[in-house]
Order: structure tokens, then sequence, then C-alpha cells
């Protein structure tokens, strides 16, 4: 069983994706950001980032204590070991799927992020920022876009790094881009899209958190105003 402490951002949908497409047994446990459930003790414990998501896994391949693992890139690698899927065992597929897992935690992420920030959370518009975020997300995709031109999935058969690519791309209209410019990743979108997995996990999401918003000023203050004093609460 793994237990999984998750709100429904695109950092939480990569893992139940990858949950639902290899049909591990899992629990969620709802971590409400907009109220600062990631700063109770508890959680702290498992997640000393104060970020979700982060996963206990009570029956780890070595037999042993149940492991608990925060950051979402190292969940999804994790447990495509655990499972032996979506990574390959030969060294050269594992370091494609390794290079773009890693590409997506470092650059398309964190970018997508701070453009959704500027564009649809900060308190009043600052030009540079939206500008700089959008355009250095619209070169993400162009990225992403011209390595699909020849395959199907990121790196050849569908892997964690499509799982964590997808849920930032989800948003696409909000982040200012359109998936018309980019047909490539537009086609690789739609497939991952219908994939069951992909739908039974969305649907999860709406069952969860069924009214999501972070527009009232309590939520942005607990969101985006965070200190280290937030964690010695």
């Amino acid at each position: 069983m793994i237990d999984l402490y998750y709100w429904t951002t695109p950092n939480g949908h990569k893992i139940t994706l990858f949950l639902e497409e290899t049909g591990l047994p899992y629990r969620i446990h709802p971590v409400n950001i907009s109220k600062g459930e990631q700063f109770q003790p508890e959680f702290l414990a498992i997640a000393p980032n104060n970020r979700i998501p982060a996963i206990v896994d009570q029956a780890p391949a070595d037999g042993g204590a149940p492991v608990s693992l925060f950051e979402s890139g190292a969940i999804l690698l994790y447990l495509a070991e655990k499972t032996g899927r979506f990574i390959p065992q030969d060294v050269r597929g594992r370091a494609e799927v390794l290079q773009w897992l890693f590409w997506q935690m470092g650059g398309l992420g964190p970018m997508a992020g701070q453009n959704h920030h500027f564009s649809a959370y900060a308190p009043e518009p600052v030009p540079y920022a939206i500008e700089r975020y959008v355009k250095e997300t619209n070169r993400l995709y162009g990225v992403l876009n011209h390595r699909l031109a020849d395959r199907e999935f990121v790196a050849g058969d569908y892997s964690i790094a499509d799982m964590a690519a997808y849920p930032w791309i989800v948003p696409h209209e909000r982040q200012g881009q359109n998936l018309d410019d980019f047909p490539h990743l537009k086609r690789w979108f739609h497939a991952i899209a219908e994939r069951p997995a992909t739908v039974r996990a969305y649907e999860k999401a709406k069952e969860i958190n069924v009214a999501p918003s972070v527009g009232d000023e309590a939520s942005r203050r607990v969101l985006f105003g965070q200190t280290a004093a937030s964690l010695r609460r």
C-alpha cells in the first residue's frame, strides 16, 4: 500500500498518473495547500520542504520499515524502480528517460510555475515578469515539440518522463500557449489525455478538490508568503 499525500496540482497529478497506470494499491491523504495543511508537523515529518506530493511506501522491496519520500521526480523514479515499469532497464534507455525527467523538474515545471504566478496570482501585473516567463514557457514547449517530432513519447515508450511533463501542459491556455503552434506536442498531449489511467487520475482530482481556487487573500498569504518562519508553526 502506498500512502499518497496529495493535492490537485501538476506535481500531484504526476503520482496519481503513475499509480493509476500500474494499479498499485494506494490511498490518498489530501493536503489542502491553500489552507496551510502542508505545515502540519505530521506532514513535515514526511515532506520537510512543505510541498506536495509525498508518499509512504508501507511495503518496500527490501521488506523493511516503511519508506517515505518527497519530491515528485524522486517519487516517480522510486515507484518505477519498485514496479519495474515505465523506465527502461537498459543503460541507454534509462538515461533517455532520466534526462527528460530532470528537464521537466529543472525547467518546464519551475518556469511554467512562475508563468502561472505572475500571470494569474500576483497582486498587481508585472509586465516584465509575465513576458519573461510566457516566453520561456514557449521556448520549452518548442523543445518538447522538437523532441516529439520523430517519436511517439518523450523517450520512445510511455514513461515517467511523459507523466512528469504532461500535467504541466494541461494548463497551456493559462500559460499563454496555443497547442496548434506545436503539432507534435499536441498529438502527444491528446494521446496521453485519452489514456484510461489519465482519465481516472483527473476524475479523482475533481472529487478531492471540488472548487479549486487561490483567489482569496488568506490563501495567497499561505501559498506565496512563506519564509523559514513558516516551518516553525
